[in-house]
């Protein structure tokens, strides 16, 4: 081995050359080299910082999933608050219906409200034309007042979050009686 890097050292040797230069030239090249190790120290760095902020952002946005939804829930939980209460008065003063009734229509005009806030509205079907976008059809009437395709009955609402269609209606759709 020793060998080795003796014919190593001399075959550099061989293809070492001298090379002659000015001071000034010689100066000038040891502060590009000082710029070049300044550059990429700095790179470095930068790369290091970027690899850093990536973290950091990766943990706040699973900080930010983990309770994006506590707002709703608040609310949801107000909600279940007013039906536990209705519940327990029916239960325990034998109210009667209609009074019972009046509680669970408050309740839901609760949760109607609180899903507005949260941008839900109900979609719109019933009398208009089938839209497979918004309107998923569980089924077909004949109807020869009612033009094809027209939404005869809602089977089940559906719903719309900012615009964007969160579930389509399930309806029942008009079909022209054959003949």
């Amino acid at each position: 081995m020793g060998e080795q890097n003796k014919e190593s050292k001399d075959e550099q040797k061989k293809t070492d050359k001298t090379v002659s230069l000015k001071e000034s030239e010689y100066l000038a090249l040891l502060e590009e080299v000082k710029k070049g190790q300044e550059s990429q120290d700095k790179m470095l760095r930068h790369q290091a910082d970027l690899e850093n902020t990536r973290k950091r952002l990766e943990r706040e946005k699973q900080e930010f999933l983990k309770f994006a939804n506590e707002g709703l829930i608040l609310s949801l939980l107000n909600i279940l608050d007013d039906l536990e209460r209705t519940v327990d008065l029916a239960e325990n003063t034998k109210q009667d219906i209609s009074a019972f009734l009046k509680g669970i229509e408050m309740i839901l005009a609760h949760l109607y409200e609180m899903l507005k806030e949260q941008g839900v509205k109900v979609i719109d079907a019933e009398g208009k034309v089938f839209d497979p976008n918004y309107h998923e059809a569980l089924m077909q009437v004949e109807n020869k007042e009612l033009p094809d395709h027209t939404i005869v009955e809602v089977l089940q609402k559906g719903y719309l979050i900012n615009e964007r269609v969160l579930r389509t209606a399930k309806v029942k759709v008009s079909k022209r009686m054959g003949g």
